[in-house]
């Protein structure tokens, strides 16, 4: 019912940039909750970032002052910017959209497949 495709992932060095982008897509209604999360060989998933419809942002404390999570018009499409990479940011970036009204019912949790980002020299 949700498909959500991320793009922009890569390698960068440290203290680079890059732009991560996830696009909704299925009988979209409403998305109330859009966001980031990552998860590092060998850890587990963790939060980056996650922002509400009405433009409330949360943010992990890793990523404060670095990171920034966005949202289009629509609010179909997340982005996170994210600056001043460290090779700790190295994971596998997943975008998240939960609380989803469709034209065919409700969708608690949809995930993306996920885009690799590696911050190396």
């Amino acid at each position: 019912q949700v498909q959500l495709v991320e793009s922009g992932g890569g390698l960068v060095q440290p203290g680079g940039s890059l732009r991560l982008s996830c696009a909704a897509s299925g009988s979209i209604i409403r998305i109330n909750v859009m966001g980031w999360y990552r998860q590092a060989p060998g850890k587990e998933r963790e939060l980056v970032a996650v922002t509400t419809n009405i433009g409330r942002t949360n943010y992990a404390d890793s990523v404060k002052g670095r990171f920034t999570i966005s949202r289009d018009n629509a609010k179909t499409t997340v982005y996170l910017q994210m600056n001043s990479l460290k090779p700790e940011d190295t994971a596998v970036y997943y975008c998240n959209a939960r609380d989803v009204s469709t034209y065919m019912g409700p969708v608690l949790n949809a995930w993306g497949q996920g885009t690799l980002v590696t911050v190396s020299s």
